[in-house]
């Protein structure tokens, strides 16, 4: 009877404490991600509500520097100041004017006229110009700050990891209890996982289809916008909407 009595403490002595950090650690991930995706969404209302967005600040909003990117791209395709070939090259075909954004991505092309689309991205994202409308945004509190955007991506790589941990150590702590008390443990790692699980689910319904740039305020002008424009379509719902021609002139994202 005293072994009998004994083999339950020992047991809970082995699970228990593996069960606690799983749960601590799940917590405070939680709770990093739900601050973070809080203080990114910005103002609840106001915030910009009565703004106007031009079709460069919408891009930006939906789909970040590449979007803005892309909408330039297609946009001088079609006014035949830029050849886009389903290889997946741009080549100029009229370098004279055009606005800031063309401009950058004229510059990003270079002198010899022809450039692979996806070496586009990166120079036509570190222009000024595409640094002042994320300022532009930031500042009438449409867009969510850099700083914001990373909190958020580090708090839900933070619960993922939550989530593998309470898997983990739940695995290590079946095995090591009598088979009576399996199911008393798999019980108790069941609710850091499903805290963290439940964290991830809502996190991505909240951010689905809401872009991680744009705060609520800048969502809901998205949200406003009409699509029936080819080029405001391709703006707020990307490089889908196009022919496949361009899509595969765009390359991968």
């Amino acid at each position: 009877m005293a072994g009998a009595a004994v083999l339950p403490y020992n047991s809970i002595m082995v699970w228990i404490p593996l069960l606690l950090v799983a749960c601590a650690v799940t917590a405070v991930a939680c709770a990093r991600l739900c601050r973070a995706a809080i203080a990114a969404g910005g103002p609840g209302a106001g915030g910009g509500a009565d703004a106007e967005l031009t079709l460069g600040e919408a891009a930006f909003l939906a789909g970040g520097p590449g979007r803005v990117t892309d909408l330039t791209l297609v946009s001088m395709h079609r006014a035949r100041r830029l050849l886009l070939a389903h290889t997946g090259w741009a080549t100029v075909v009229d370098g004279s004017g055009g606005d800031e954004l063309e401009r950058a991505v004229l510059g990003a092309i270079g002198p010899e006229g022809q450039a692979p689309v996806p070496g586009l991205r990166p120079a036509v994202a570190a222009a000024a110009c595409v640094r002042r409308i994320e300022e532009g945004l930031v500042a009438r509190g449409l867009a969510v700050p850099a700083p914001g955007r990373r909190e958020v991506a580090a708090g839900a790589r933070a619960v993922r990891g939550a989530f593998l941990l309470a898997l983990a150590l739940g695995a290590v702590a079946v095995p090591l209890v009598p088979t009576a008390e399996r199911a008393q443990v798999l019980a108790g790692f069941a609710l850091p996982l499903t805290a963290s699980g439940l964290c991830l689910l809502l996190g991505r319904a909240e951010s689905y289809p809401r872009s991680p740039w744009a705060s609520h305020a800048g969502q809901r002008l998205l949200a406003g916008l009409s699509a029936e424009d080819p080029l405001t379509a391709l703006a707020t719902r990307g490089p889908a909407v196009l022919e496949p021609e361009l899509r595969a002139a765009l390359g991968p994202r």
